[in-house]
């Protein structure tokens, strides 16, 4: 890998992205635990010390902080805030109680439901036409030189194994017609008879002898 090829990547997003979508959200702060209000759902974009209660925040007055809400116990952040400080282009968004949001990271989905013609080009969750990504982990993912790489690649590996697995598959079926198919016609069922009946009957030879036929 050439020089600064890792400092590359991670120059494309804010230092504090990564960090954030790896942070666990709602639960107990270890510092406010006796407070009704020691749930951690703010994080500091410029300290990036992790989740954060509102009584933390009294010692991040000057910095940047945004609130992380939850739908369906997944974390979503409003656009609203995330938008200044950074590029969700191409990410999908929802209308979450009133206000329009962005998920996070991915959320599994068994399969894309029936007529869907977009899904998210990392997790494939179904998505609207217009966007690209579910969420903001799955853009940095989705954007990365490797990824792209990875699903071209990983693209050429599935249709070789698929033509691979066809090429067998064919043979294996001539084989078995092979197998299956008799060399000779099947006698009918009146040779069968014929030939069944003659079985076993003994024939005199000329001079009294006697010969069996097997």
């Amino acid at each position: 890998m050439g020089a600064g090829g890792p400092d590359e990547e991670d120059n494309r997003w804010p230092p504090w992205l990564k960090p954030l979508l790896r942070e666990s959200f709602f639960v107990q702060c270890k510092l406010h635990a006796d407070s009704h209000k020691s749930e951690c759902n703010m994080y500091c974009l410029d300290c990036m010390n992790g989740a954060l209660c509102s009584l933390c925040l009294n010692h991040h007055k000057d910095h940047r902080a945004i609130q992380i809400r939850r739908s369906s116990y997944h974390d979503v952040i409003r656009v609203s805030e995330i938008q200044k400080v950074l590029d969700i282009t191409g990410v999908q968004t929802y209308i979450i109680n009133s206000a329009r949001v962005v998920f996070l990271n991915e959320r599994p989905q068994p399969r894309p439901g029936k007529g869907v013609t977009n899904t998210c080009e990392v997790c494939e969750r179904s998505l609207l036409d217009s966007f690209r990504f579910c969420s903001l982990g799955c853009k940095i993912v989705g954007t990365s030189k490797n990824f792209q790489k990875k699903k071209k690649h990983s693209a050429a590996m599935a249709s070789d194994s698929e033509d691979s697995y066809s090429s067998s598959s064919h043979g294996r079926e001539k084989s078995m017609v092979r197998g299956f198919t008799p060399s000779t016609p099947p006698p009918t069922s009146a040779n069968y008879r014929t030939a069944k009946r003659r079985k076993g009957i003994p024939h005199r030879a000329p001079m009294g002898g006697l010969i069996i036929e097997y």
